[in-house]
């Protein structure tokens, strides 16, 4: 395998379990979590994900850049001769990191006090406004896959 193999490798896998992740999230579980739990019980359940799942969001957040500046370098001798494409790439994944740590600073712990008061409304709405960037994120990411995928060259 060459350097460059197991780089794109490793990137294309981080980008996976974050874009991925979020789809089963939002496509798979939040609405059999909706069909088969009470309000409580499904603020706890995501609880218990959010962490599970941004541990290994962390790592996608650190891959993601450290392996994209290495396959530039290894690619285009650094930024000036990389295409278009790859600037727009590392802009959205700002774009997504932004969103990430809006949910992890801001949103997740108001959700844990709302469920650790047993506060069920106010647990449901910071739970909808995690849903709702979670949605934009997971949009984002899903335009940047099909983007890149299609490496256009302006």
């Amino acid at each position: 395998m060459t350097p460059f193999a197991l780089v794109y490798a490793l990137h294309v896998l981080a980008a996976l379990v974050w874009v991925g992740g979020m789809f089963f999230a939002w496509m798979v579980l939040r609405p059999a979590a909706v069909a088969a739990l009470e309000p409580p019980a499904r603020l706890k359940l995501w609880l218990e994900v959010f962490p599970r799942f941004f541990r290994w969001i962390w790592a996608a957040v650190i891959l993601l850049p450290v392996t994209g500046v290495g396959m530039m370098h290894l690619s285009y001798s650094g930024m000036a001769g990389a295409p278009r494409y790859v600037q727009v790439m590392m802009g959205l994944y700002v774009a997504m990191l932004a969103l990430f740590l809006r949910i992890q600073a801001l949103q997740l712990p108001e959700l844990r006090r709302a469920v650790q008061a047993q506060d069920w409304p106010a647990g449901g709405a910071a739970l909808g406004k995690i849903r709702k960037t979670v949605g934009l994120n997971l949009l984002i990411g899903l335009a940047l896959v099909a983007f890149v995928a299609a490496r256009p060259h302006w």
